[in-house]
């Protein structure tokens, strides 16, 4: 497993939306606040996130968010506030294109409780990004996120609704995608308590 560290953007302005606004349902309480390697579940994903030297760094909040804005250290990153968080991640997204900067040539898409990217993984899809209009991670075990979106998505992206929306727009066939393959399995998520004690139990191995 590679190390963290900044990443090789190479020619591209490269932006982050790291989406922390879910509501844990299945969980039963907010997994962005879990405890993790000394801070919170989100501390360790947004770490991670920030060693990529990426330009800018923007954290969709919805669920839990007085708590989490409490309680993590969101410095140096962009809040962003997802009022309708509770129609599914797309409202997230959509919330979070307003805030990018004018100057950026896209943004990659993370998960707030995926703390387990790494820096190559990362640097293989922007590889690909350059020319395409979507970049996915092919996993050993799956597609899965980061995923990359060029600039030129923007609208079709704003148009988004409900939930697993990005998966169907990448399902579409309407756009240019490349996949960018890594020989590692997909970084674990948290959506109920058995996943979060694998990934302790994957933190502690």
């Amino acid at each position: 497993m590679s190390t963290p560290g900044p990443v090789d953007t190479g020619d591209l302005n490269v932006a982050a939306i790291v989406l922390a606004a879910g509501s844990s349902r299945r969980l039963g309480q907010p997994k962005q606040l879990l405890p993790f390697r000394g801070a919170t579940l989100l501390d360790a994903t947004l770490d991670r996130v920030r060693s990529f030297g990426l330009a800018q760094t923007i954290v969709a909040v919805g669920g839990a968010a007085p708590e989490v804005r409490a309680t993590v250290d969101l410095s140096d990153c962009t809040v962003v506030d997802s009022l309708r968080h509770t129609e599914g991640c797309s409202s997230s997204i959509v919330a979070s294109l307003d805030a990018l900067t004018d100057d950026v040539d896209g943004f990659l898409l993370f998960l707030g409780d995926q703390p387990g990217v790494v820096a190559s993984t990362v640097e293989a899809l922007l590889a690909t990004a350059g020319r395409t209009q979507i970049a996915v991670v092919d996993y050993r075990d799956g597609s899965g996120h980061p995923f990359w979106f060029s600039r030129s998505m923007f609208d079709a992206l704003h148009e988004l609704h409900g939930d697993k929306a990005v998966w169907k727009l990448l399902e579409s066939g309407r756009f240019e995608t490349t996949t960018a393959a890594v020989d590692t399995d997909v970084p674990l998520d948290v959506d109920t308590w058995d996943d979060y004690e694998r990934l302790l139990a994957a933190d502690e191995s």
